[in-house]
């Protein structure tokens, strides 16, 4: 492989990592599973039911209506245990994951689109003509679990946290958004999985497993008056250090879902290493 190739491929596979990186939820959060946990005390209207509610109560109704509103747009910028920012920008989806995003690290911009377990990463060099580079996580086996940076997904860090305390409203909050807070060691998100049922049986057990490397949680959501998550800020601890992430989402059921670029138009993951034909 000649030394272009190389770097291109090494390019390539860093900006996919970067995606790999988060907490993708599994399949699953059905129609019926809504419903069940609407039954349970989320409130039938979402709106006027969560303003009086528990910190716990709001979060899961909240969850409950991101669930179904499955595509937002998002704008998420994070920061790694070294000081490096990434910022993706574009369109996130969950139940399954699902990305169509700008990514811009300190020295790279790259568009991925992702469906599932199964990764586009656009070339700036098209391999035997085809401008995008195709890597399935699951290849060989189920993909490691990973976080998926989605709404629903910060959501669920929460469901059935008894820590979850709301805070005063500040002058900088937009009308109608309340603001909770949580601040969590790793035995409590391990606690969480069995303290709801809300999430199906297979997704929080997925959770349970993308969190566990961490020791400690600190976040902060904005839940907008139309019940949305709008805003979020987190600081993930483990042994290891300490990263933070900062996110802002809009438009939730109003964006396109995300689909994958023309089958004629990929390139392999190992076409890619080995320079194409």
């Amino acid at each position: 492989m000649n030394r272009t190739v190389r770097t291109r491929a090494v390019a390539v596979l860093a900006g996919a990592t970067l995606l790999v990186g988060g907490l993708a939820a599994c399949e699953g959060a059905t129609k019926t599973d809504a419903a069940k946990g609407a039954a349970d005390g989320a409130g039938a209207a979402p709106g006027a039911p969560t303003r009086g509610s528990s910190p716990v109560e709001a979060v899961k109704a909240s969850w409950l209506k991101t669930v179904k509103a499955k595509f937002a747009m998002a704008e998420i910028s994070a920061t790694d245990r070294d000081g490096k920012t990434t910022t993706q920008t574009g369109t996130k989806g969950w139940y399954p994951s699902a990305h169509d995003l700008t990514i811009k690290g300190p020295d790279s911009e790259s568009r991925s689109v992702m469906t599932g377990d199964v990764v586009y990463t656009q070339l700036k060099t098209p391999v035997d003509g085809k401008p995008w580079m195709k890597l399935d996580l699951a290849a060989g086996g189920a993909p490691a679990p990973r976080m998926n940076e989605d709404p629903a997904e910060y959501l669920a860090l929460l469901l059935g946290q008894p820590k979850v305390a709301l805070v005063p409203a500040t002058a900088t909050d937009a009308p109608g958004t309340r603001h909770y807070r949580a601040l969590l060691t790793g035995a409590d998100l391990q606690a969480a999985d069995e303290s709801t049922k809300v999430m199906p049986e297979k997704d929080r057990r997925y959770l349970r497993e993308s969190v566990k490397h961490l020791t400690a949680l600190e976040a902060d959501v904005w839940i907008g008056k139309d019940d949305y998550p709008a805003r979020v800020v987190t600081v993930s601890h483990d042994d290891k250090g300490a990263s933070s992430t900062k996110a802002t989402f809009d438009g939730f059921g109003q964006v396109a879902p995300v689909t994958a670029p023309p089958a004629d138009q990929v390139a392999d993951f190992d076409a890619v290493l080995q320079g194409g034909s």
